[in-house]
């Protein structure tokens, strides 16, 4: 079997690696932040709750009542336990033992989303006038979750106020004798 010698000024290339020169294929867009990809993730979700709405509710008539109903709904899937009034750990941070009071979405994580949902609804052409993100009833049942979660858990959500720092003391120059 007779091998041919590769020439010196011939270059293999391996088909296996893309080239800058390889300009057929079209350029790859730069992946989404964290951030866009959960607006847009929280954006399918709502729109997908407004298709299986009975009725089917279109976004143009989605109103305050409506996001304030979806809130409630995402609270079947919440992780973070509420304690009723009548609940011995009512309070408490840190309960000793399990209770049967239920898991509810977090004040944080619904306000992060109200967040995203009211930026996506203007993107995808709603007027900031008529966004129901905005509405002043979704503003109040925010405040009133935090409130209610805070007394429950027993963590207050003021803001604390920062302690101006003392300016450091003079610092005496020793004399030398």
């Amino acid at each position: 079997m007779e091998t041919t010698p590769i020439p010196d000024n011939h270059t293999t290339q391996n088909p296996f690696t893309l080239t800058a020169s390889s300009s057929t294929s079209p350029p790859i867009p730069p992946s989404p932040s964290r951030y866009e990809a959960q607006k847009r993730r929280d954006w399918n979700t709502f729109t997908q709750y407004l298709k299986n709405h009975r009725p089917p509710l279109p976004l143009p008539r989605c109103s305050g009542a409506n996001v304030l109903e979806f809130l409630r709904y995402l609270d079947q899937f919440g992780k973070t336990k509420v304690h009723n009034t009548s609940c011995p750990f009512f309070g408490h941070p840190n309960p000793p033992s399990p209770c049967p009071c239920p898991l509810r979405q977090a004040w944080g994580s619904l306000d992060a989303l109200i967040g995203r949902l009211r930026a996506a609804f203007e993107e995808n052409g709603g007027r900031p006038e008529s966004n129901p993100f905005g509405a002043r009833a979704v503003r109040l049942y925010l405040r009133e979750v935090r409130e209610m979660q805070s007394k429950a858990r027993g963590i207050s959500y003021d803001k604390k106020k920062r302690r101006k720092q003392p300016p450091p003391p003079p610092q005496q120059q020793q004399k030398l004798p």
